[in-house]
């Protein structure tokens, strides 16, 4: 157990490692930032000025060479446009993103789950085949597009709900939707067929024969078989939905890291785009640590190497 914990961690800081370097390099791709803040027709000696200021006019090695140690001791910097630190500015807005990602993913489970495991025992019938529809139709419909027209919607035409911002549980209720939208579908096919596949094993069988209930088999037979692989695929849409969802955080302008990252993004902001990886990759990390963790909680045979 000791060395499994050992090897994950030490993947968990591979992986943080390789995400912040991978972006350093391919932010400074998009330009000088140093034109962004001085007018068009600045001189050359100002602009050379801003840019030893800001440490750009050194060579890029010595860049990254410094930004990886004040990365280790989480010094990434002060933002270039708000002039405060840029992990400070992370930090702030990570509450929003947590709140919109759990709701979500919470909406997501209470609705694909009975679904899929319905869509299972009635195969082929007329619920499961309109399930199977609307699954391919939610993964093809993209988020930004069913944000519109939920804003459209609710917000334009009915005026029920709020059409962005946040505070309130109703400023939340479109753009969870919008999240939760993909995921519904994905775990809904998901469960379905893993469902489909574990009602034929022979144990289920037997406790068919045995005469327990058909909910006691199907939610505590089936369900707790079929739940490993769903475990992998909620940690992952978890770890997406907690690395902040830009599009939907956009839309809605919501006010999550999501939402700060693509303003930093269009403001070649350098730190801050820094700092928010840093923290997506770690949250990304510890989510499938911890599910592997859960793997052993829900299926005692497996064990840890």
């Amino acid at each position: 157990m000791l060395g499994f914990l050992c090897k994950r961690v030490l993947q968990m800081f591979v992986v943080v490692f390789l995400a912040l370097t991978a972006v350093f390099f391919l932010v400074r791709l998009s330009g000088d930032p140093t034109a962004l803040f001085l007018p068009p027709d600045a001189p050359r000696e100002q602009l050379e000025y801003y840019r030893s200021q800001l440490g750009f006019d050194r060579p890029l090695y010595v860049q990254y060479g410094e930004f990886i140690v004040n990365a280790i001791q989480g010094d990434f910097g002060k933002s270039l446009v708000a002039r405060e630190d840029a992990l400070g500015l992370v930090l702030e807005r990570l509450p929003a993103t947590f709140q919109l990602a759990l709701f979500a993913m919470g909406v997501a489970l209470l609705i694909s789950i009975p679904i899929g495991i319905l869509s299972a025992y009635r195969r082929n019938s007329l619920f499961d085949q309109l399930g199977v529809t609307l699954t391919v139709i939610g993964q093809a419909v993209p988020n930004f597009w069913l944000g519109l027209i939920l804003i459209y919607f609710f917000g334009v035409i009915m005026q029920w709900l709020p059409t962005g911002g946040g505070g309130s549980v109703t400023h939340m209720i479109l753009p969870t939707l919008t999240l939760a939208g993909y995921s519904i579908a994905r775990f809904t096919r998901f469960t379905r067929s893993t469902m489909i596949d574990v009602y034929n094993e022979d144990y289920i069988r037997t406790a068919k024969a045995s005469g327990a209930s058909m909910l006691k088999i199907l939610s505590w037979y089936g369900l707790k078989n079929a739940s490993i692989p769903l475990i992998t695929l909620v940690a992952l849409d978890l770890g997406v939905l907690l690395g902040g969802s830009v599009i939907t955080e956009v839309v809605f302008s919501w006010p999550g890291i999501g939402k700060l990252l693509m303003q930093s993004l269009l403001s070649r902001d350098f730190p801050v785009v820094m700092a928010t990886i840093f923290l997506i990759s770690v949250i990304y990390s510890v989510v499938n640590f911890l599910a592997d963790l859960l793997y052993a909680l829900v299926n005692p045979q497996i064990r840890y190497r």
